[in-house]
């Protein structure tokens, strides 16, 4: 049986794509900061507590995934933070630290402690970009540059890994309903002094489906890129947000 790591999978994306993985007949180990999240996986699950940023953490859940496992198929460095709403000269340099941390050098040390175990399955990596990889955003300048940082990695990985059959692609998620979402839309709200409402409407006006995604749709196409369908998707960009237009639209 194949498995996967899935990064950030005791709820929202994460939790999602370790139940579609899960649906597709994969082994599934997740990893979350928060005890909690963890204990309410399934029981079959594989879980550990990790801070995807921090370097001896990762180290050990790869030793460990080793060790039980003894081989891993498929990765998906989904740990992510939305990192502070405000303008650039606002922003703390520590909070922009620490959402650059989670979300780029997180991927980073999946890929450089887990990729061994990916070449010698010859697998795949899913990494978890954004539409605000591709486009930017307004008052989330950490958050943006860190998602664009991921692009990057993603296409060195591809390069790198090619020659050993080990795929690498992104995803890049629109606006995903949710906790996580409503909190960056509460947060957009007051800092463009308008209610939450014409947030959320601005966001799904923004695309040509005029829809926000859900995290199912965002597992969904993990699996697909992890499948032998997928087999000679590597180094690809996809977005999964109704086709964005306008990424900030005026509302």
């Amino acid at each position: 049986m194949n498995g996967v790591l899935i990064t950030a999978g005791g709820n929202g994306i994460g939790r999602a794509m370790g139940q579609a993985f899960a649906a597709a007949g994969f082994r599934i180990w997740v990893t979350d900061v928060e005890a909690a999240s963890l204990d309410a996986c399934p029981a079959e699950w594989q879980k550990s507590l990790v801070d995807a940023s921090d370097e001896t953490q990762v180290a050990d859940l790869f030793a460990n995934i080793n060790k039980t496992w003894g081989r891993l198929e498929a990765i998906c460095a989904n740990a992510g933070i939305a990192g502070p709403t405000a303008a650039v000269e606002e922003i703390d340099l520590s909070d922009w630290q620490r959402c650059v941390s989670v979300n780029l050098e997180g991927a980073f040390l999946a890929a450089k402690y887990g990729g061994p175990m990916l070449k010698l399955a010859r697998g795949a990596m899913v990494l978890t970009s954004s539409t605000a990889g591709i486009y930017g955003y307004p008052n989330r300048a950490p958050y943006a540059a860190a998602k664009w940082g991921i692009i990057g990695l993603m296409k060195t990985l591809a390069m790198e890994w090619g020659p050993e059959g080990v795929r690498a692609n992104a995803i890049c998620p629109g606006a995903v309903e949710g906790p996580r979402m409503q909190g960056v839309m509460e947060r957009e709200a007051a800092a463009k002094g308008t209610d939450v409402q014409r947030i959320y409407d601005g966001y799904a006006s923004g695309t040509s489906m005029r829809s926000l995604v859900t995290a199912e749709d965002i597992a969904n196409m993990a699996v697909f890129l992890c499948s032998t369908g997928a087999r000679l998707v590597s180094g690809q960009v996809i977005a999964v947000d109704g086709h964005t237009e306008n990424p900030d639209p005026k509302v």
